[in-house]
């Protein structure tokens, strides 16, 4: 008899981060049966990280306001490097993970990682704070993200002070999430894509997918094998599209099994993807999906896979493979900028 799969990834990690990994699998306290969120519990497990205007490890960061009636606002982060002034900067529009339910721009771990992608990018990353569900449920998310879009196409970066005075390269805009964000990414990208002649200077190069949340009512390999998997689980992943998709929905509905509309037909402006997928992710196989339908439609796509990786492995910064990602964002984006 041969070896049973290992369930587990190699832990090439220091102590500390094993120690934030096991409590990071505490958020799924405050997720209740019925499908609500105790957002009371959630606020003392997800800290509130400032902005830091001043430099804080090469990047400064501000919040700023979209719409108050809705709270969508935007974690805006700025390298402090001085070579960019005067150039063209690339902007990374990202939407943060957390199954639709949790988190925010200012939850740590995306701070973290929103400042080292725009500091080792020498990019400007806007964060979406967008509406959360179950309180704002499909396509409230998906609305949030296309109005951010909208307002930096609009000409809405004069108002923000941390970006009056830089030369953004809106002609080069990219999008990036992970996990739920991942998923973001793709609906926002295709609304683009089916109304370019409605954007006056956004123009997207690239969409970055990490770990996208993507499923259906069927079971594959991956969530049957990987079923107590860190962080996420088939169950987990259930909840959350429960509590996303419209009340009479099931997991077919084309916000998690987006493969239909695209055997139907991708927009030609659809841009270029990475696919970020890990090897010890339960949602691997629907990544892998993903990226062999838009392949089959003949679009510009590239598959980068860590086989040791685990769900959201890029928020632990001392992760080996953390490192190797940041290079790969940083090679899609100089790839995909025509300047």
């Amino acid at each position: 008899m041969g070896n049973k799969p290992s369930t587990q990834p190699p832990m090439k990690m220091p102590l500390k981060d094993r120690l934030l990994l096991s409590l990071a699998g505490l958020h799924s306290l405050a997720r209740r049966p019925d499908g609500t969120v105790n957002r009371r519990l959630l606020s003392l497990l997800d800290p509130y990280v400032a902005a830091n205007p001043k430099p804080v490890l090469g990047v400064c960061t501000s919040d700023f306001t979209i719409d108050s009636s809705r709270n969508l606002s935007v974690r805006v982060f700025v390298p402090s490097d001085p070579s960019i002034e005067g150039k063209l900067i690339p902007v990374i529009v990202y939407f943060h993970g957390g199954g639709f339910s949790l988190y925010s721009p200012s939850s740590e771990p995306y701070d973290t990682l929103c400042r080292r992608i725009s500091r080792e990018i020498s990019a400007i990353v806007v964060s979406v704070n967008y509406r959360l569900a179950p309180e704002h449920k499909y396509p409230a998310a998906y609305d949030d993200c296309t109005d951010v879009l909208m307002f930096l196409d609009s000409e809405g970066t004069r108002s923000i002070d941390a970006l009056s005075n830089l030369e953004l390269d809106f002609g080069n805009c990219f999008l990036a999430g992970d996990s739920a964000g991942g998923n973001i990414v793709h609906h926002v990208a295709r609304r683009w894509a089916a109304s370019t002649q409605n954007w006056k200077k956004i123009k997207l190069a690239g969409a970055i997918l990490l770990q996208p949340f993507f499923g259906g009512e069927e079971r594959t390999e991956s969530e049957i094998r990987l079923k107590k998997a860190l962080l996420i689980s088939p169950n987990k992943c259930d909840w959350a599209w429960k509590t996303f998709l419209p009340e009479d929905a099931n997991r077919n509905h084309e916000a998690a099994y987006v493969f239909n509309s695209i055997k139907e037909g991708i927009e030609e402006a659809f841009p270029p993807a990475l696919v970020v997928v890990g090897g010890f992710d339960p949602l691997h196989d629907w990544q892998i999906r993903y990226y062999e339908a838009l392949k089959e439609k003949g679009k510009q796509v590239r598959l980068v896979e860590y086989p040791d990786a685990f769900h959201a492995f890029y928020v632990f910064p001392k992760f080996s493979d953390t490192p190797k990602l940041m290079e790969e964002i940083d090679g899609f984006v100089q790839a995909n900028r025509s300047i």
